[in-house]
């Protein structure tokens, strides 16, 4: 007996079990289109992250120059808190992505 990586949840199971005790497909037969719909699923997460990041950098940018002037007081701040979230989860998002698409299926 060893321990394998799920097919569909890359959580660690034993070879020998007929079902993954956490996601419950089946690891007997195909497990290459398992793979496959995981890798496909994770994919579609990511850039689904990567939007709401980069809608919330657009909105930062919005509200801070929102009316042509720059925003001032409880406004400026809630722009710069969207803008810098936005940035930097956009930016750690894209870089999951590349390592992603780096990992084999």
């Amino acid at each position: 007996m060893a321990l394998i990586e799920c097919p569909s949840c890359q959580k660690r199971i034993s070879s020998k079990v007929k079902e993954c005790q956490h996601c419950k497909v089946k690891v007997d037969g195909d497990n290459q289109s398992a793979r496959v719909i995981s890798h496909i699923q994770q994919s579609n997460k990511l850039m689904t992250h990567s939007f709401v990041f980069l809608t919330l950098f657009i909105a930062g940018v919005v509200i801070w120059f929102w009316g042509g002037e720059p925003a001032t007081g409880m406004t400026s701040y809630i722009a710069v808190g969207c803008f810098v979230f936005g940035f930097v989860g956009y930016t750690i998002t894209r870089a999951r992505i590349v390592l992603h698409k780096r990992k084999s299926v």
